[in-house]
């Protein structure tokens, strides 16, 4: 044959897809902090999928529109506690529409798939299987697009809580999204089939569900421990905060006192723990040397750095003797945050807004490492944890201890910080390493490997956190495979979904 059969009639008539698209958006945004009810993330993922089956292109594009938005307003609700509600609304607007375009794929597969492999197999794992790998694609569009993507929304990120994070330990963020659209998407064909009223046919999904849920973590090796101390000064480090010369410094100095004679390895201090780049400004390099002396070892800190033309969100190890020879610059600057890309176009559109950012941070290109008497520890400044390559790179150069340095302070009350810190834990699970987040403001945590947090300070306290910190070696297969699976599940899901458009034109 070739002529295309007609598409199979939608599962919900558009009145009622809407809704329920608005519906999901809401259950997914409760499964990331500060709710956190990691298990409304299946029914979540189920009703989006009811509201896209049979749909043609256009219906498709106004669900996952109506989807799109909700759930990014929803979920970075925080992007207004300062600038107002429209970067808030535009970022929401620009993601939803993404998501939209993203999803008319899933429509499609959901149309020509079941034609091209009928039968059982077809439906329960074939068509499963290319569902999630699409839905992976999408999430990997939004992480990479455009100016440099935002890939803040991931389904397997929401599962710090779950069960199932120790898979990511195996087959990484994006394997384990496509684990569970797979089971939801599975589940949906379960029931459209009919095959739930013979119990005998259930019992592979359900070992497969069981398998899951007990998998314990890609082991990792043991190497020692370093004592480390990080502190959250509770400064004023907010853009719109109002100081005195000096006074996050300070903040960062007082909160550091009660470590002076304790016996550490490493000192950290948060992302914008300085007031000023401590290589052009002679006060600040000295409180510097004086506190790495004070504590008796290198301080990890950070500050808005320039050279030459450029400026860079850098991280730098002081040592006691006053230098600072290890650096790591932020690879993935915010854009509209740490500079405006496109800047004369934004500017002709909204001046008030774009005026406000006057310095243009450079991505940096020197690795996320910095080593301390043998043991290399693996950075990541603030928004930096959500993007693999940064994680990547720095278990590849040997950290066998990950920090994570971040300012929340312009979304202090709002659920920023809490995902970010979700985020973290899912990256210590990911990689087998113990984790140091460490705040301005809070909430700062020092987190195991296998998720657990050993000390935290509250937000909007200043404190500071010691603990003999334990090292990993080796690569978990999630970080080896992860990337490699991202890409075959991009171009697999695509490649399938145009085999399947051949092949069902054929039949």
């Amino acid at each position: 044959m070739t002529d295309t059969p007609a598409p199979a009639r939608a599962l919900l008539p558009l009145w009622a897809a809407v809704p329920t698209a608005a519906v999901a958006a809401l259950l997914m945004d409760l499964t990331f902090p500060e709710a956190a009810i990691w298990i409304l993330a299946f029914p979540a993922t189920a009703l989006l999928l009811l509201a896209l089956i049979g749909r043609r292109a256009g219906g498709a594009l106004l669900v996952g529109l109506v989807y799109g938005i909700v759930f990014f307003a929803l979920l970075v609700s925080w992007t207004s506690r300062y600038l107002g509600p429209l970067p808030w609304a535009a970022l929401s607007v620009v993601e939803g529409a993404l998501t939209a375009l993203a999803l008319i794929p899933l429509t499609l597969a959901y149309r020509w798939v079941p034609r091209a492999w009928p039968g059982t197999r077809g439906r329960l794992l074939t068509l499963p299987a290319v569902i999630a790998a699409l839905w992976v694609g999408r999430e990997l569009f939004l992480g990479s697009w455009p100016y440099g993507g935002f890939p803040w929304a991931r389904l397997g990120m929401s599962q710090a809580e779950s069960p199932l994070a120790t898979l990511t330990s195996w087959v990484g963020v994006s394997g384990l999204s496509f684990l569970m659209v797979f089971l939801v998407a599975m589940a949906i064909e379960i029931v459209r089939t009919g095959i739930w009223r013979r119990p005998v046919a259930l019992l592979a999904p359900a070992a497969l569900v069981l398998v899951l849920c007990v998998t314990p973590l890609f082991p990792t090796t043991p190497s020692g421990s370093m004592r480390i101390a990080a502190v959250q000064g509770n400064g004023p480090t907010g853009y719109f905060d109002e100081r005195e010369p000096f006074a996050v410094v300070q903040a960062q100095t007082d909160a550091t006192e009660p470590l002076y004679g304790e016996d550490v390895d490493l000192l950290v201090w948060p992302e914008g723990g300085l007031d000023t780049d401590p290589f052009a400004n002679s006060i600040i390099a000295r409180r510097m040397t004086l506190v790495a002396n004070r504590v008796d070892a290198p301080l990890l800190a950070n500050a808005a750095t320039g050279r030459g033309d450029r400026y860079y969100n850098t991280s730098m190890l002081w040592l006691p003797d006053g230098t600072a020879t290890q650096t790591h610059d932020k690879r993935h600057p915010v854009p509209f945050g740490e500079y405006v890309p496109d800047r004369a176009f934004f500017n002709a559109l909204v001046p008030d807004l774009i005026g406000l950012i006057q310095r243009e941070y450079t991505p940096g290109t020197n690795p996320p490492i910095v080593e301390v008497d043998d043991v290399r520890v693996g950075l990541a400044i603030c928004f930096d944890v959500i993007y693999d390559d940064v994680i990547t790179e720095g278990l590849y150069g040997g950290a066998e201890v990950l920090v994570f340095q971040t300012n929340n302070a312009d979304f202090r009350g709002t659920d920023e910080n809490l995902q970010q810190l979700a985020f973290a834990r899912m990256r210590a699970i990911e990689t087998g390493r113990s984790v140091v987040n460490i705040s301005t403001v809070g909430t700062s945590q020092i987190i195991l490997p296998d998720g657990r947090t050993v000390t935290s300070l509250d937000a909007d306290e200043a404190g500071a956190m010691l603990e003999d910190v334990e090292l990993r070696s080796g690569l978990t297969a999630g970080i080896v495979l992860g990337p490699w699976l991202q890409q075959v599940l991009l171009w697999g899901g695509l490649g399938a979904l145009g085999l399947g458009w051949w092949r069902a034109r054929r039949r």
